[in-house]
C-alpha cells in the first residue's frame, strides 16, 4: 500500500495463470476526496477501471472537437495514439487494471480495433454480469477479499475467450520485446504473412497497426526512461531509436500533447499525468 499524491494505491501480485493477460491491477481511493484531472498518454495497454465510488464525468480526447464522452460508471478505454484528458468530481474509490492487448482481446470477445481510441461503458463489453461484479466488490471491504473476486472473475471470462492467432501472438511478442525498434517488414517475414494481411489480422486483435503499435511502444519505453531513471534526452533518443532529439520532441507532441522535459518533471503514474 503506498501514497501517489491525493490518493492511496494497494496492489498485490496477482496469480501466475492472470500473468499473461493482465499488466498490472491497482485499487484506490482518496485520502482527501477532491476533483482533479489527469493526462493519460499512449502505453500499449487497454484500460479497465471498475468504479466503487464516484466515477468520472467527462473523458475526452486532447483537442478533440466532439463532445466528451460521459461515463457513469465502470469503463473500458482500448488502445490509444494520442493523449486523453479525465475529469473527476472527487471521492473516487475504484480499481484499475491494465491488461495487455492480447489480454484485453480475450477478456473482451470483441475485435479490438472497435476499441481504439474509444472509452467505454465496461458493461457494453462485459454485459450485466460486470455491474453485479463492481456491487459485490463495492460490497466487500476487504482488499485482499476484493483482488479474490476480482482474480476468479477474470480467470473465469479469459478462460472462455477466443484465442489469438499464433502469428499475431509472436508478432506482438516481438515488437514488444524491441520496444517498437524492429521494422514491421522484419515482423511480417518472421510470422510469414504479407504486411498487409499481417497488419489487417494484427490490428483486429491488438487495436493499433503493427507501424502504430511500434511507436506507442517506442514512447512508452521513453516514458520509462525520462520519468523513471532520469535519462538525458539524446541517451534515450539513441536508446529508444528516434532518428534524433527533435524527432522524440515531435513524438512527444504527437502522443502526449507535451515535451519530453514537461513530462520528466510531472508526476507520471501508470500513464497517468497530473495537471
Amino acid at each position: 500500500m503506498t501514497r501517489v499524491g491525493g490518493r492511496w494505491r494497494v496492489t498485490r501480485p496477482w496469480p501466475r495463470r492472470l500473468r499473461p493477460f493482465v499488466h498490472s491491477y491497482a485499487g484506490y481511493w482518496e485520502a482527501v476526496a477532491a476533483p482533479y484531472r489527469v493526462r493519460l498518454v499512449p502505453t500499449g495497454r487497454a484500460v479497465v477501471v471498475i468504479s466503487l465510488g464516484e466515477p468520472f464525468t467527462q473523458v475526452r480526447r486532447l483537442g478533440d472537437s466532439n463532445p466528451a464522452t460521459q461515463v457513469t460508471g465502470s469503463l473500458v478505454a482500448g488502445l490509444e495514439d494520442g493523449p486523453r484528458v479525465c475529469h473527476h468530481p472527487g471521492g473516487q474509490e475504484a480499481i484499475r487494471l491494465e491488461l495487455t492487448p492480447l489480454g484485453a482481446y480475450r477478456l473482451f470477445a470483441v475485435p479490438m480495433s472497435e476499441l481504439t481510441n474509444r472509452v467505454v461503458e465496461l458493461r457494453d463489453v462485459l454485459g450485466p454480469e460486470s455491474g453485479m461484479l463492481a456491487e459485490q466488490l463495492a460490497a466487500t471491504g476487504n482488499w485482499a477479499a476484493r483482488f479474490d473476486l476480482l482474480d476468479n472473475a477474470l480467470s473465469a471470462r479469459l478462460a472462455s475467450g477466443p484465442d489469438p492467432a499464433p502469428e499475431v501472438v509472436h508478432a506482438w511478442r516481438l515488437l514488444s520485446r524491441a520496444g517498437g525498434a524492429i521494422p514491421v517488414s522484419r515482423i511480417a517475414a518472421e510470422v510469414g504473412w504479407s504486411q498487409r494481411y499481417l497488419a489487417c489480422r494484427f490490428t483486429e486483435q491488438i487495436g493499433l497497426t503493427p507501424k502504430t503499435s511500434a511507436r506507442v511502444l517506442r514512447f512508452d519505453r521513453a516514458v520509462k526512461l525520462l520519468t523513471r531513471e532520469g535519462g538525458q534526452l539524446t541517451e534515450v533518443a539513441a536508446v529508444c531509436g528516434f532518428y534524433d532529439q527533435a524527432h522524440l520532441n515531435r513524438e512527444f507532441r504527437a502522443l502526449a500533447g507535451t515535451t519530453p522535459g514537461q513530462m520528466a518533471a510531472a508526476r507520471v503514474a501508470e500513464g497517468a499525468l497530473a495537471l
